[in-house]
């Protein structure tokens, strides 16, 4: 059984026992969390499609960490102007776990 599941604006595929890293949630380490944005379940035999969502249908996870992701480096360079600019991104995420999908 595996789920399609949208947090921060992007979707993830997961099933029971995933480990998955999204961009940062406002919670605590140990704590549990349940995401409601359920876009598909696929349990072997039968897809349910939601339109845009499924009702009744929640994933438990649990907050293992919060981490950065690796440097992303933006470079803008214009050729003859002596113009360079360099800038670098860290994402911030939550790595979860997931403990069970909830079909209501």
């Amino acid at each position: 059984m595996y789920a399609i599941v949208r947090t921060g604006s992007k979707q993830y595929k997961v099933k029971k026992g995933d480990i998955v890293e999204v961009e940062r949630l406002d919670k605590k380490i140990g704590s549990r969390i349940q995401l409601k944005d359920v876009l598909l379940i696929h349990d072997g035999k039968e897809i349910n499609i939601g339109r845009p969502l499924l009702k009744n249908t929640v994933l438990d996870c649990k907050v293992l960490a919060h981490l950065r992701g690796r440097k992303v480096i933006a470079f803008r360079y214009r050729p003859k102007k002596s113009t360079k600019r360099k800038v670098g991104h860290r994402q911030e995420l939550t790595r979860l776990e997931v403990e069970e999908i909830k079909i209501k």
